[in-house]
């Protein structure tokens, strides 16, 4: 008769081997153990419908009359950000946008926003060879956030610095 103490890794004949989930930081980097509870399965996290063709009706939507009245803000938005200077410069993946409400810089899909009294300063840079144009964000607790523009031309280094020099002067506010 075969007696087990303690705790074995190999199982015994007798008990067939279970295939249990592995859970962890090495597979799922939001784990963590005693806070966070493991992500669902696809099977747990869809709910089955009676009527799977049938779309899903929510109670709480806004009817469609709605939607005009928000474009027209939108565009009264559109007609105010106008008044003032604006600069954007962009090429295949990345993005630059200076106006009165601050500076947005967007490399593939991440994004950031920065208004203008979270900037400390922006520094330009054009290489001597080259066409990539960096614009640098720097914040008040000395953190700094590049992105290079990749221009069509070195001619348009000189352009896109007078337009960035017309927002600054405008909005931007020195101590």
């Amino acid at each position: 008769m075969e007696q087990r103490t303690g705790a074995s890794s190999k199982p015994s004949k007798a008990e067939p081997l279970k295939a249990e989930p592995v859970t962890g930081a090495g597979f799922d980097p939001a784990f963590i153990p005693g806070i966070t509870a493991p992500a669902a399965t696809e099977a747990e996290a869809e709910p089955q419908d009676a009527n799977p063709a049938e779309p899903a009706r929510a109670e709480d939507a806004e009817p469609e009359s709605a939607q005009p009245e928000e474009s027209a803000e939108e565009s009264a938005e559109d007609e105010k950000q106008a008044e003032g200077p604006v600069f954007e410069a962009a090429d295949r993946r990345a993005k630059i946008v200076a106006d009165d409400k601050g500076v947005r810089l967007s490399l593939d899909e991440e994004s950031c926003e920065f208004s203008w009294d979270e900037i400390g300063a922006v520094e330009t840079e054009s290489p001597r060879f080259g066409k990539r144009f960096t614009v640098t964000v720097h914040t008040p607790d000395r953190r700094w956030y590049p992105i290079e523009i990749e221009a069509t031309s070195r001619a348009r280094f000189a352009e896109w610095e007078s337009e960035l020099d017309a927002v600054l002067d405008a909005y931007f506010e020195t101590d």
